[in-house]
């Protein structure tokens, strides 16, 4: 194996560094987007529940510090209070339990941690439309709110969980709905030239697709990098789970679109379509998604072949200028690993700030850099 780049160890130590000093204040809490140099700690039941205790692991499975283990698993216990309440559970369900008990599971073996997956598992089965072929997004907002026929491409990512949970088990049913939904992605989600929607909307009884919706880019046929994002790294599992054609040539069509809109710095605009004046504001988590999955791609193409030199090269680059120019190493009053995450332009939330899903997929490219491993989604 070539020696590991002099930056890749160094990202590495100041990641694992500044997480140490976060644990301290943080502890088993769950950290969403940064304030004013601290993370903001959500609910449990927030969809980003998963990533913190999701960085602890990948930093303990390189490091052996119990320290990371021991936090990991009261977080993973914390969620117990949500498995077990059920109203609050939505798509996010793969996001939640891959990250904690599937990870817990595939690092350490126990029966508590495979039940809990098995359980979320059938809480996001449940959530299929057999009409649509699609997981049903969120729970209403608000009293009255119907959103029944709601998918999105966020739930790419909540798959593995459904592929992990018939390798576990021993039945089909879940990757079966894992494969439909991923299927109706490849229809109605990717465009022709690789960009994605957000939303798109189904009538909930026939199944019927109304149109695609704005959601969290700017508009609805605009291109929000972290919806392409997802798009590239769960497309790349669903193919690495059932080695359909068809989910390879999407993430890659997808990834194409991505690299070819990057600005010269290699980090993406929040959304590649938004108004000029707009693309300044970058998100640095889209950046880190697409590098991790930009590297897992590669890897299930062959880094000697040509795509998949490319997609290592690119994501390896991408990650290189997070760390480099976005980064808040030197700064011991910021929480973040990494700055200048948008998680809701639209919506006025939590624009250019840190992001706790941005730190957790920027330590995985890492890991998948110095060819370190497992990892959970697989």
């Amino acid at each position: 194996m070539a020696d590991i780049p002099v930056w890749i160890n160094e990202a590495w130590s100041k990641s694992l560094n500044k997480t140490l000093g976060n644990v301290r204040r943080i502890g088993a809490g769950f950290p969403h987007a940064g304030n004013n140099g601290r993370y903001h700690l959500a609910e449990p039941k927030w969809w980003t529940a998963g990533f913190w205790p999701g960085l602890l692991w990948l930093l303990y499975n390189e490091s052996g510090n119990e320290e990371f283990r021991q936090i990991a698993e009261q977080c993973e216990a914390k969620l117990d209070e949500v498995l077990d309440a059920y109203v609050g559970l939505d798509h996010d369900i793969g996001f939640m339990w891959t990250l904690t008990s599937v990870a817990n599971h595939k690092l350490n073996g126990g029966e508590a941690s495979r039940v809990r997956a098995l359980k979320a598992a059938n809480y996001l089965a449940a959530r299929f439309n057999l009409k649509g072929r699609y997981i049903r997004a969120w729970n209403p907002w608000k009293e009255g709110e119907r959103n029944e026929g709601i998918a999105i491409i966020d739930c790419c990512m909540n798959m593995p969980l459904l592929f992990w949970a018939s390798a576990a088990s021993g039945d089909p049913r879940y990757a079966h709905i894992a494969e439909a939904h991923l299927d109706t992605v490849v229809e109605h989600f990717v465009r022709e030239d690789g960009s994605v929607y957000h939303i798109v909307q189904f009538d909930p009884q026939t199944g019927e697709r109304i149109g695609g919706l704005g959601g969290q880019g700017y508009a609805a046929e605009s291109a929000w990098s972290r919806g392409a994002a997802w798009a590239i790294y769960g497309l790349a599992l669903a193919y690495h789970h059932t080695g359909k054609p068809s989910y390879l040539s999407s993430a890659q069509r997808v990834a194409h679109f991505f690299l070819s809109r990057l600005p010269e710095d290699h980090v993406p605009a929040w959304d590649f379509r938004a108004p000029v004046e707009l693309r300044e504001l970058r998100d640095t988590s889209a950046g880190s998604c697409a590098a991790s999955g930009l590297l897992f791609l590669a890897e299930k193409l062959g880094l000697e072949s040509a795509d998949g030199a490319v997609y290592h090269a690119a994501g390896e680059r991408i990650l290189r200028a997070l760390f480099e120019q976005y980064g808040a190493w030197n700064n011991p009053d910021e929480e973040g690993l990494l700055l200048h995450g948008t998680s809701n332009y639209p919506e006025g939330t939590n624009v250019d700030v840190p992001l706790i899903y941005g730190d957790y997929f920027f330590v995985e490219g890492l890991v998948r850099l110095k060819k370190g491993g497992p990892f959970y989604w697989e």
